[in-house]
């Protein structure tokens, strides 16, 4: 068993060792890489020269190497007898290091070598529409730059059907509202997307900095075809205020209700991810409504609890989880 003292001193040099080797040139990284290989071989064999014929090097080479380590670290780790080497205490624990060291690092290998190889593939991406119109056209352009040869199938579907998408393994990516999800299924990344009023600038709201849902009621509404759908967000959130506006319109066309819109036939019940550029450059106001079921909702990139990311899935949804961060969707 170790002695307090002794296992007190283990513990401090072992601690250290990340601020020690986070300091060590590029000629003594390769010193301390060969040392990993040369020391778990040495505790492999019990014999330095046994470990040296393994590792086709000398055996003068393998132990000036761990003496130069015990000396570094101002403690023996092997104890030396005739018949071979034998680990002393410190040295069980720095084996511990090397292994956990070697194992780590021929995982970043691995990994390294399946993002090299993501030259090809297919993605199967379900989305909601306002993103298949703003956010998608944009990450694919840019991740085609880097791996021109992977194809995509893309859908289009309701927040609902764009979870079940991923929930039955039908697509490998789903981008919808994830307050709410399926079992199968978690979030990648997420990012705040209330939905609120999208007008022209000059129709009667358009100077108000937030609206009530009755403030709607008087005007037609401009709305994504979930509202016939059985669990619709605004549907909830019409319900909760006790509002039953006469003038809707029902659409699964994103560019058709940008144009309602546009042409003074109702105000949009949308997210502003489908308007980004027109409110951005003045065209038309984004106003916040003020209903805790809309305020909170966000918008996920949605993958499978069930199935292991490929390098490509896992590659692509970084990219679509840095441009979704990087979108101004909830003010």
């Amino acid at each position: 068993m170790l002695d307090s003292r002794l296992a007190m001193r283990i513990v401090s040099k072992k601690c250290h060792s990340g601020a020690f080797f986070a300091s060590l040139t590029t000629t003594e990284c390769q010193m301390h890489d060969r040392f990993l290989t040369y020391f778990d071989e040495v505790a492999r064999q019990g014999s330095i020269r046994k470990a040296a014929a393994v590792l086709n090097v000398s055996s003068t080479s393998v132990n000036r190497k761990i003496i130069c380590i015990e000396q570094r670290l101002g403690i023996r780790l092997f104890d030396r007898h005739a018949d071979g080497v034998e680990l002393t205490d410190a040295g069980a624990v720095v084996l511990e290091h090397c292994r956990k060291t070697i194992f780590d690092y021929q995982k970043i290998l691995t990994r390294v070598e399946d993002i090299r190889e993501v030259r090809a593939g297919h993605i199967h991406i379900a989305t909601l529409d306002s993103v298949a119109n703003s956010l998608l056209p944009e990450v694919i352009d840019q991740f085609a730059q880097t791996y021109p040869d992977i194809t995509y199938t893309i859908q289009t579907a309701l927040p609902d059907e764009v979870i079940q998408c991923v929930a039955d393994g039908d697509a490998n990516i789903g981008i919808s509202f994830c307050n709410d999800l399926l079992p199968g299924v978690r979030i990648h990344s997420e990012k705040s997307t209330p939905i609120g009023a999208i007008m022209r600038p000059d129709h009667p709201l358009a100077e108000r900095d937030a609206l009530e849902i009755s403030d709607l009621e008087p005007f037609h509404l401009v709305r994504s075809f979930d509202g016939r759908a059985k669990n619709s967000l605004v549907n909830e959130a019409l319900s909760e205020a006790n509002a039953h506006p006469d003038n809707q319109m029902f659409t699964n066309s994103l560019p058709l209700a940008r144009a309602l819109i546009m042409r003074k036939h109702g105000i949009g019940f949308y997210s502003k991810i489908g308007f980004v550029e027109d409110i951005d450059e003045g065209r038309l106001r984004y106003i916040t409504v003020l209903s805790p079921v809309l305020s909170e909702l966000k918008m996920g990139i949605l993958i499978s609890s069930r199935v292991n990311q490929t390098p490509a899935y896992h590659l692509f949804c970084r990219s679509l989880s840095k441009s979704l961060k990087a979108m101004r969707l909830d003010s």
